[in-house]
């Protein structure tokens, strides 16, 4: 078990007034001084660089890099110069030596898309227009996919429930690879489009979920688009899924063994309830000799999920396909997440207070997180079963599920233990034969941080720095291995 290859995420931190403390595990956590937060703000970590971590943050109208030192103080701030012409920043890219801020503004009716490249001291080095748009009665949904080497960027958008507007662009570069608007015939894109990748040379893959419902499932099948510059380049291809009903699934690009994968979840009888896994492997040189194959759990796997005994196998519900980790060989681990949102009226109820609107209240539930090795037979590798119990109520669940750590010996799973102002941080440790340990990392008792492991960044094979919100102020927490 490998991470996904060799493209490790690197790891930030934001600091103000400065914490350590050492585990006894062996990690030193630093916490950084608090950074103030209006309700509007936005925020994201960029990266490490040479000993310093920067942090975006924006501050509507303006846009603002701030600069940390080795022991997490703040050592600058300096405030972005972007076309003043209503810019909105789509997303912040980190590089090896540079960070790229993606961005939209107006000019003369027209909406423009622009790159600028930025060294570690954000001064800016380049810039370069992705695309103009043209003249625009709305403003589109823009939305963003990076490959997985994060040499190539994908920017697009949907219109007229059938066309995909593509933008393919070079980051190291700075040049738009192609761009083209790709209409797909008997396509309804709200209801039958799955997902969209962009591999390491910026051949983009649309998937289509067509006829996924019990009722139709003797027809059920994925539709495969790709897509290049040149049409001729033109790729479909069908993956029938007969008799099957897919709960949950993730597809991703294995650009080391050239081919796209993906593991999910089915039904048979109800679609309600999860009955087992699959695994599809296709050859992008040969898409008719993919590779299918379902394994249904049995029922000692289902009493380990939930808990408990059960008199007859009937699955169980609430999962989604969190991640994939690719392996190798070509095979993957499938990460599951149990999770479940509640959403009821405010009333007798010893949780919550008296609201005089009758208002709506969400609960959030995260819990086990199922982990499946596959072969690239499709055969299970093995499986096993992290138990957690998180609950939250009203905060769109920011402080719960978990983030995932990847070492070439193991995977690390963090995450708060409980979803309250006190709470004590633990990892489950799982290594490539399936077995793992628990441990007790942290306890945020006096330390006033709310981690928010969801948006952690990974900056080093041993280190990774996680956002923390209490009562609109923001600090960093970086965990050393």
């Amino acid at each position: 078990m490998t991470d996904k290859y060799l493209y490790m995420t690197r790891f930030l931190t934001t600091c103000l007034f400065v914490s350590l403390v050492t585990m006894s595990f062996g990690q030193t956590i630093t916490v950084s001084e608090q950074v103030s937060l209006r309700n509007d703000n936005e925020y994201q970590i960029i990266g490490e660089y040479n000993g310093q971590t920067l942090l975006y943050q924006e501050k509507r109208p303006d846009y603002f890099i701030i600069g940390f030192d080795e022991a997490m103080q703040q050592s600058w701030e300096k405030e972005l110069e972007l076309d003043r012409k209503q810019p909105s920043v789509l997303g912040v890219m980190r590089g090896d030596t540079s960070f790229n801020v993606l961005y939209r503004f107006r000019k003369k009716g027209h909406t423009i898309l622009k790159v600028n490249q930025y060294d570690p001291g954000a001064n800016l080095l380049d810039s370069a227009s992705v695309v103009d748009l043209g003249y625009m009665l709305y403003t589109p949904n823009l939305q963003v996919i990076r490959s997985e080497d994060r040499s190539k960027l994908l920017v697009y958008y949907t219109e007229n429930r059938t066309t995909f507007n593509l933008y393919v662009f070079d980051v190291d570069s700075l040049a738009t690879l192609w761009d083209r608007s790709v209409r797909i015939d008997d396509v309804e894109i709200n209801r039958e489009f799955d997902q969209i990748l962009v591999d390491n040379n910026g051949q983009v893959t649309i998937v289509l979920d067509k006829n996924n419902f019990r009722s139709k499932r003797e027809s059920h099948y994925y539709e495969v688009h790709r897509f290049r510059g040149e049409k001729s380049d033109d790729q479909k291809f069908i993956i029938p899924m007969t008799n099957y009903v897919t709960y949950d699934v993730k597809f991703d690009i294995d650009n080391l063994n050239d081919r796209l994968l993906a593991a999910g979840l089915y039904s048979q009888k109800s679609a309600m309830r999860v009955r087992g896994y699959f695994y599809l492997n296709v050859p992008a040189q040969n898409p008719k000799e993919h590779l299918l194959r379902f394994e249904e759990f049995d029922k000692k796997f289902i009493e380990l999920i939930l808990g408990k005994k059960v008199k007859k196998n009937k699955g169980f519900e609430n999962a989604m396909v969190n991640d994939l980790v690719l392996r190798r060989d070509g095979g993957v681990l499938m990460i599951t997440e149990r999770t479940k949102r509640f959403e009821r009226r405010n009333g007798n109820n010893s949780r919550v207070f008296y609201d005089p609107y009758n208002r709506f209240i969400t609960d959030y539930y995260f819990d086990e997180i199922i982990v499946i090795s596959i072969h690239p037979t499709g055969e299970t590798h093995w499986r096993t079963v992290l138990h957690k119990k998180q609950y939250s109520q009203d905060d769109d669940a920011v402080y719960s599920s978990f983030f995932l750590m990847k070492t070439p010996s193991s995977l690390r799973f963090l995450y708060n233990d409980e979803i309250k102002y006190e709470n004590t941080v633990s990892e489950y440790v799982l290594r490539g034969d399936g077995h793992y340990d628990r441990n007790s990392m942290l306890s945020t008792e006096d330390l006033e941080i709310r981690l928010r492991f969801r948006d952690a960044i990974q900056v080093g094979s041993d280190r990774i720095i996680v956002p923390s919100e209490r009562r609109n102020r923001l600090k960093l927490v970086r965990v050393q291995y």
